[in-house]
């Protein structure tokens, strides 16, 4: 038995080399380039000396998921201290730290699957046939670049439909795909207008695959001493010079003379949850948000924004608590400005909501966005109708907010025609969600609302950032983004964020400050449809039916052989 587990340790150390490596490619350490890399030591777990055994790769691929996710999604546990009073990384206790550090794991449990149905998929269906017991490395002068190719595009596929899978399953969770890394290499990035930012993943482990095999191929030509050509090799250097070259294109196009100029003004008060929540503040809060938004907003200042944005949940009251009116009212009718705000929607005899609201000139005059994509376990308990769920986290969340079912969009008064389409907090993370308020006839500008100060701190910040910007590189639609503790910028349609388009503290360059970002934003009068618009994630589904379709012939065959 030690022998056998001994004899099993290399392996499993490479699958979690593989895991740990690309944990470097996100937030806080940014190394992009790593994406292309990562994967080399899991596709040797896999490959060599393993065996063509479906569960040895699901549990190689479920370990390397494990290791990239936990430390990942180390963040989440803030949520749960958060709850309790956390300020800061102060220790909360015992029960406090292990309820985090549960949801870490639980989140991380599920993630990791879906890279162990890879794993099985990519230890058997996957598996190049490269070595001297194939025939492909035995036939015609183009077998082995073929069988390279096969095993590279399945592989792919089926990495780039689960993943896509991982986003739907559940109501979703779309965080941090593989392309979420390309953000720094941004010529790489401009064909998610094609395929969405889960299309972008196919791209890295078709490149990993086509690496590894080549290596195989060398082993397999020195014993063999007949060199063939690597035609696998070149199809893979002409994939990635291709979509280098669309982005090139895209990024040095000339921009759209047709514009509209929209004066846009951010506010971030960085208000620690337990502050809100504790209703000391209350007036503190509104004096905050209405000092910094005069300061720029008023009819006597030199920089008078068409549109302020508040973050979500900004007010510490809900939307129609009469406290509040007044407030509103008289900062409204300070300036010719539209504010929009997170809120939440709480009305009699009708469900709870949270969303946005945008307002002009007075309270009445609004117009309500109920947010569609809630965030389970914060803002909805899932099987909440399951006794021992309840019982569990039912007084951590005693009631649920409903989900909304409108996508139409805030239409502007000044400018005229312009459009504001809300995200709240992560359904920027959505393209799916994102592309359905998306049409050519009207300006549009998005807006990403949101309150990361449930998380600290930490990487989870910049993290949401960096998953949030794919919306305007798959819509082409420029983004103005709230947060309450950060990070507050501005996004053009290739995603692109200049420096002085984000909200830090100039000494530090901190995030986490008070202060106000504005900006003149030129918004094209009749904006295109992009193919991803149009519509949405055609290529990576594609790509979840081919490996269904495959592993269904697979099993198929077997079946037949076993029934014979």
């Amino acid at each position: 038995m030690l022998r056998v587990i001994l004899g099993k340790l290399p392996r499993y150390s490479a699958a979690m080399a593989a895991g740990a490596l690309l944990t470097t490619a996100y937030a806080p350490r940014n190394l992009g380039l790593m994406i292309w890399f990562w994967m080399l030591p899991l596709l040797i777990a896999l490959w060599i000396g393993n065996g063509k055994k479906i569960w040895s790769g699901f549990r190689l691929g479920l370990v390397a998921g494990l290791t990239f996710y936990i430390p990942n999604l180390a963040w989440v546990r803030h949520s749960s201290r958060v709850i309790y009073g956390a300020m800061d990384e102060r220790w909360m206790g015992w029960p406090v730290e292990l309820l985090g550090c549960g949801a870490v794991l639980g989140l991380a449990g599920y993630l990791a699957l879906y890279w162990g149905l890879w794993g099985a998929f990519a230890a058997t269906i996957g598996r190049p046939r490269i070595g001297p017991n194939h025939l492909a490395s035995n036939g015609a002068m183009f077998s082995l670049s073929l069988e390279s190719l096969r095993s590279a595009f399945l592989n792919a596929a089926a990495w780039t439909g689960l993943e896509w899978l991982r986003g739907v399953l559940l109501t979703g969770f779309p965080w941090n795909g593989l392309g979420v890394p390309m953000a720094s290499q941004l010529s790489l990035i401009q064909s998610a207008d094609l395929v969405g930012v889960t299309g972008l993943s196919f791209l890295p482990v078709f490149c990993a695959c086509i690496a590894f095999n080549t290596a195989l191929r060398f082993r397999e030509e020195a014993r063999t001493s007949r060199v063939r050509p690597h035609l696998d090799f070149f199809f893979a250097v002409g994939l990635v010079l291709l979509n280098f070259l669309y982005g090139f294109r895209v990024l040095s196009a000339p921009a759209s003379k047709d514009t509209i100029p929209l004066n846009v003004l951010l506010v971030q008060q960085n208000i620690a949850q337990a502050t809100k929540w504790s209703g000391k503040h209350t007036e503190e809060i509104y004096q905050g948000y209405g000092q910094l938004t005069r300061l720029f907003a008023s009819r006597d200042s030199a920089h008078v924004p068409d549109l302020v944005i508040w973050p979500e949940s900004a007010l510490p009251l809900a939307f129609h608590d009469p406290n509040h009116i007044p407030f509103l009212n008289e900062l409204l009718s300070s300036g010719d400005f539209s504010l929009l705000t997170g809120v939440d929607i709480l009305m009699p005899n009708e469900p709870a909501y949270t969303g946005a609201a945008l307002m002009r000139g007075s309270f009445d005059n609004h117009q309500l966005y109920r947010k569609i994509q809630l965030v389970p376990f914060g803002e909805y308990l899932p099987l909440r109708s399951v006794p021992l769920v309840d019982k569990l986290l039912g007084g951590i969340l005693p009631g649920d907010f409903a989900p909304g079912n409108s996508t139409e969009p805030f239409m502007l008064e000044k400018p005229a025609g312009v459009q504001v389409i809300p995200l709240i907090c992560f359904e920027d993370t959505f393209g799916r969600h994102a592309r359905k308020f998306v049409n050519s006839d009207h300006p549009q500008l998005l807006v990403n609302c949101t309150n990361d100060g449930w998380f600290l701190h930490s990487e989870e910040n910049e993290q949401h950032l960096a998953n949030a910007l794919f919306r305007c590189v798959e819509l082409r639609r420029p983004m103005a983004r709230a947060a309450n503790t950060g990070v507050s910028c501005f996004i053009d349609n290739f995603g692109r964020i200049n420096k002085d388009d984000r909200l830090t503290d100039r000494k530090s360059g901190s995030v986490f400050i008070k202060g106000c970002k504005s900006k003149e934003i030129r918004l094209e009068k009749n904006p295109p449809l992009t193919f991803y618009a149009r519509h949405g994630d055609l290529f990576s589904i594609t790509m979840l039916g081919i490996t269904a379709l495959v592993v269904t012939a697979v099993l198929s065959r077997r079946i037949k052989r076993v029934t014979r």
